[in-house]
């Protein structure tokens, strides 16, 4: 078709973010989290419910999105139920962001909630140690490969290869931290040393209690709209410039490269397709259910060479001031991790570029606000990733 008659794709702007209650909620169901999100986000973008035509969930429910649309009462004609782990969220904004682009919805309303803390407290639930015994996994699960030794495992090899140290894995627990501690809604704020984390418990060599992310309650939304809605919302849009997603394994006997996760796919294609490169970014919201998440994920998206990761993560560079500020809100590691925790790293971004972060504000020179963010998350144990890159203005 002649460019002149190629119809432009639409333009598609995140206009609405929220969470719910976190932390430690106790007098709540996975449901209601999910409501008060997205009455929230509805809120936060100013636009009447009768604009969502789309959602997308996981996580919940026999049939979800089924059960969490007739809970809130809509009746969408996009949806999506992609459920790839911690990195659900990014995969389905991309999808969202694709059917907008295309005409196929309008505004998608993307919302998770879980009690998984308070499930177990209340013995509702109980710790898992695996996530089954069937297919593929069935020649890993008799020999109790849990989820944490497949990462801590993965780590072991990024050492063994590359020469980092369990004192620059600690760091990035410490630098979250510090992240935190500006975040009233974090759930752990106090200061950490490097040495508190390696005299922790340990829990899968070479990872410690500190290495690894918290156990919390807590929800969040999404909402995605065409270019034409961002006229009647009540906050600056936060366009989506591209993103990608990828795939990796199940089974550790597939993984060709402990070192390599499929961030180095997913983020290729979303600053292939946002037209920006990992310089120009100056946040980063990136999953870290353990320490070596964040490391790894920062090479593999580019900010670092490979097998760079333990260095480029010193001198204070993941902190608010620092020269990437990381996981600005505290992460999963101290903020909050009630399960598939992507949709938070997109609601962080979102605020970053908004201006809406108060005390853990980023500020460029100048005390400018930032410009471009990128949220990445991944799924399973390092089994699939999706990238997105946001651009304010």
């Amino acid at each position: 078709m002649p460019a002149a008659k190629r119809k432009r794709a639409r333009k598609v702007a995140v206009v609405g973010v929220s969470l719910s209650d976190c932390g430690r909620v106790d007098d709540a169901t996975p449901y209601a989290l999910h409501a008060q999100a997205a009455r929230r986000a509805l809120a936060d973008s100013g636009l009447d419910r009768s604009a969502v035509d789309g959602l997308a969930s996981a996580g919940l429910g026999t049939l979800a999105p089924v059960e969490v649309a007739e809970y809130l009462g809509l009746r969408p004609t996009w949806t999506d139920s992609t459920s790839v782990g911690g990195s659900t969220w990014e995969v389905m904004a991309a999808h969202a962001a694709d059917a907008i682009a295309a005409g196929h919805a309008n505004a998608v309303l993307l919302v998770y909630g879980s009690t998984a803390r308070a499930d177990i407290r209340a013995g509702r639930r109980t710790s898992n140690l695996s996530f089954g015994a069937r297919g593929p996994l069935q020649f890993e699960v008799p020999y109790g490969h849990t989820l944490v030794a497949k990462y801590a495992m993965a780590a072991r090899r990024h050492m063994h290869q590359y020469g980092t140290t369990l004192e620059q894995l600690a760091d990035v627990a410490v630098q979250a931290r510090a992240n935190a501690a500006h975040n009233p809604d974090a759930m752990f704020r106090t200061p950490i040393t490097v040495d508190e984390v390696l005299d922790g418990p340990m829990i899968a060599d070479p990872f410690t209690k500190l290495h690894c992310c918290i156990r919390s309650d807590g929800g969040c939304a999404v909402l995605l709209a065409g270019e034409e809605y961002v006229a009647d919302t009540a906050k600056p849009p936060v366009w989506v410039l591209g993103a990608g997603t990828a795939i990796s394994h199940t089974t550790m006997s597939e993984w060709d490269d402990f070192t390599v996760s499929p961030a180095a796919a997913s983020g290729r294609q979303a600053f292939e397709r946002a037209g920006v490169g990992p310089s120009d970014i100056d946040v980063a919201e990136l999953y870290d259910a353990f320490t070596y998440m964040t490391l790894v994920t920062l090479e593999d998206l580019g900010f670092c060479a490979k097998g760079e990761g333990g260095a480029f993560v010193g001198k204070g560079r993941l902190t608010l001031d620092g020269e990437l500020p990381t996981n600005t809100d505290g992460g999963g590691l101290s903020a909050c991790h009630p399960g598939m925790r992507g949709l938070f790293l997109l609601v962080e971004a979102v605020r970053q570029l908004r201006g809406e972060a108060g005390g853990r504000q980023v500020r460029k020179a100048g005390g400018r606000l930032p410009e471009l963010a990128v949220a990445s998350g991944t799924g399973g144990w390092f089994c699939s990733s999706g990238t997105v890159v946001l651009g304010r203005g």
